[in-house]
């Protein structure tokens, strides 16, 4: 009884996890008008799909980071309540946050219920150095690591923009008529009035920002969306690789289940929880957190790929979603976009995360003990 429960809050964690980080890494080509959410989406379902099964082979140490091996004392690891408590409190946290639209992450809602069951089964047992080291301290710094790359990036790569001879121009456009091309970015509302639009056309005209010029004979705009396509591509890769591993760990406990396994079925209800689930932070990732081009969100999507991929080759606990949820802040500080109610709202949800999760854990583990 006490294996299925575990296996069954494992999927639902999976489940969840999809449903509020599938789209992270393709928010931009969304954000940015590079292409439609359905193409998004099916791109993000590809892309981490892959990334779970590369998980296999390259991310074994995040499996035993996520057991509880070391954390808690072995008694505790080998107690089936205690991943099954786990994996409700993340599941029960990331549906939450994924019913309210907010971007959390998931490794976050791990550790807490790690941390809230773990106190509880061995009072005095928690190995806090361990705790502080392996865990706190790469959540609180990778995010911080994001906005300072990201801010930094950016600028670099507009003034390679600029020497290679590529301007922004923008299409005012009515329905896929392109209406009207003003030079530079002067928003949508100075667009508009420039290309004197009549009355009636205003109100169904939108404005898109796009690059004209040519970087060794390939058109510029192209190239991008090819490069912004590719670079979402990593993150989602990326998350996948990351994710898939925190969330079979809890499935391994008693070896109920193989690893291969574990990982095969943790992927496919990312991908179902994805497609099923996405909208609502979708919606937030895309358009709450900055305004942005193209260029802007590719830059945002190279700083998370490179973090991210690098911790997992590391084993480090990171999280996609403070990653990537941090070179978007990074670009709304330098463009002076960045809608910073949004953001705040975030940050209280990444505060809430942690207590909420520990004590979802904390009761499940009374529960099922």
């Amino acid at each position: 009884m006490i294996t299925t429960t575990i296996v069954l809050v494992g999927l639902l964690l999976a489940f969840g996890n999809g449903a509020n980080d599938n789209f992270k890494g393709v928010a931009t080509l969304l954000g940015s008008g590079t292409t439609s959410y359905r193409v998004a989406l099916g791109w993000a379902t590809i892309t981490t799909a892959m990334g779970s099964v590369a998980a296999f082979f390259v991310a074994r140490a995040l499996l035993a980071a996520f057991s509880g091996k070391g954390l808690v004392p072995p008694d505790v690891v080998a107690d089936p309540a205690f991943p099954a408590a786990v994996g409700f409190a993340a599941g029960a946290t990331v549906l939450l946050a994924t019913r309210l639209g907010f971007p959390i992450s998931t490794t976050h809602a791990l550790i807490g219920g790690l941390v809230g069951a773990g106190l509880l089964a061995a009072p005095g047992g928690l190995d806090s150095s361990r705790l502080l080291s392996g865990f706190v301290a790469p959540l609180l710094t990778s995010p911080v690591l994001a906005v300072v790359l990201a801010a930094a990036l950016y600028p670099a790569l507009r003034y390679l923009r600029r020497r290679l001879g590529v301007t922004r121009q923008t299409c005012v456009c009515v329905g896929e008529e392109v209406v009207g091309v003003v030079p530079g970015a002067p928003g949508a509302a100075r667009a508009l009035e420039l290309v004197r639009l009549p009355t009636v056309a205003v109100g169904e005209a939108r404005c898109e920002v796009r690059y004209d010029g040519e970087v060794v004979g390939v058109d510029a705009a192209r190239l991008l969306d090819l490069a912004h396509f590719a670079s979402s591509g990593a993150v989602s890769f990326a998350r996948g690789l990351n994710d898939t591993p925190k969330i079979a760990a809890l499935l391994l406990v008693g070896g109920a289940v193989h690893p291969g396994l574990a990982i095969a079925a943790v992927g496919a209800l990312i991908a179902v929880g994805g497609v099923a689930g996405a909208r609502r932070v979708a919606e937030t990732m895309s358009h709450r957190v900055t305004a942005m081009n193209a260029g802007q969100g590719f830059t945002a999507n190279v700083v998370t790929a490179l973090l991210v991929i690098g911790a997992s080759r590391l084993g480090v606990p990171v999280s996609t979603t403070h990653v990537s949820v941090g070179s978007l802040f990074g670009i709304g500080a330098v463009t002076g976009q960045g809608r910073w109610r949004t953001i705040t709202s975030i940050l209280l949800a990444w505060a809430v995360t942690l207590p909420l999760a520990g004590a979802l854990g904390a009761l499940a583990f009374t529960a099922l003990r």
